[in-house]
């Protein structure tokens, strides 16, 4: 059976952050609960590879910026998760439609 598109691109992102797998049922929900905890965590001890991982992964620089400017300082984590999560899922998307050609 073929992943989901949610479970890819949880694939994808656990590459970039080194992330535990999930070992009860998937849920995006918990995929971005466990990325939320990895980024906060990147953010306390090492700022650096987390702005090399969001180059590596092609998230819009305005974005990063606008993220981390302008998020309330409780949410920047969380609001970084979401939009890695979003770039990584149209990556997914996309080379789902063309391998199918």
């Amino acid at each position: 059976m073929s992943q989901s598109i949610s479970e890819e691109t949880f694939t994808l992102v656990t590459k970039d952050f080194q992330l535990p797998e999930i070992k009860e049922e998937f849920s995006e929900e918990k995929a971005l609960l466990i990325l939320t905890k990895a980024i906060s965590q990147l953010m306390d001890r090492n700022l650096e590879r987390l702005l090399q991982v969001c180059y590596r992964v092609d998230l819009a620089e305005n974005k990063l910026k606008q993220i981390l400017h302008e998020s309330e300082p409780d949410h920047v984590a969380a609001d970084l998760a979401k939009a890695l999560w979003e770039r990584q899922k149209i990556k997914v998307e996309i080379r789902r439609r063309y391998s199918q050609g």
